[in-house]
């Protein structure tokens, strides 16, 4: 399965954002993964649709979108109309996730679904076959920096059999703490789209940065 590298541009230096960008694109980027936060379903606030819009006139590279908000139906359509290729609500919202997914389906684009670090497994198994990725939230989401929890393995191994039973093309995604010192572990445990922020946007040189993490999960 292709490995994938999605710098959260949440960590970028918003003053410096396209030169941030086109670094990490350099880099090898393979997504850009955008954090949208409502302050209700999480106790931050962050950016919306336009986010998506400006990041579409800068680059080229797919971009998935973390709805961490309460009610992510209201707002898919505008997310897709600003050119997100993956919209990835949470399962514990106060919404039908299965409706929601089924949203973004007929709207053709991708698929995905988030877990914060409290939910069970049993929640994704309804909705295997109409997804493209499960993303597992191994920190409590809402802010950028805090440090990796080694429970979230657990979880990522058994994701991964399951998907391996039901539907092996969907992707595993882990966000929260990732960075050059665990992800070696993490893909062991079946992740195979990492998501990081400060790890990437925090280092001197963005370009090498990316082009070494991508060497790391290409070459394992």
């Amino acid at each position: 399965m292709k490995q994938i590298i999605a710098p959260s541009i949440l960590s970028a230096d918003f003053t410096n954002l396209e030169q941030d960008i086109k670094a990490a694109e350099r880099g090898g980027a393979d997504y850009f993964h955008i954090d949208v936060m409502d302050g209700h379903f999480v106790p931050n606030i962050s950016y919306g649709p336009i986010m998506v819009k400006t990041m579409k006139k800068i680059t080229d590279v797919p971009l998935d979108a973390h709805l961490m908000i309460e009610n992510p139906d209201k707002y898919i359509p505008d997310f897709v109309k600003a050119g997100a290729d993956l919209i990835i609500p949470h399962v514990e919202a106060p919404h039908d996730i299965y409706r929601s997914v089924q949203l973004i389906n007929n709207l053709g684009v991708k698929a995905g679904i988030a877990l914060n670090p409290g939910t069970p497994i049993c929640c994704i198994e309804p909705l295997i076959e109409q997804i493209d990725a499960v993303l597992v939230m191994s920190v409590c989401p809402g802010f950028g920096g805090q440090s990796f929890q080694l429970e979230s393995l657990r979880k990522v191994r058994k994701i991964r059999e399951l998907l391996d039973d039901l539907k092996p093309s969907v992707h595993v995604a882990i966000d929260g703490g990732i960075k050059r010192q665990n992800v070696e572990e993490v893909q062991k445990a079946g992740a195979n789209f990492f998501v990081m922020g400060s790890a990437v946007f925090g280092q001197e040189d963005i370009e090498n940065t990316v082009r070494e993490l991508k060497g790391v999960v290409e070459n394992r």
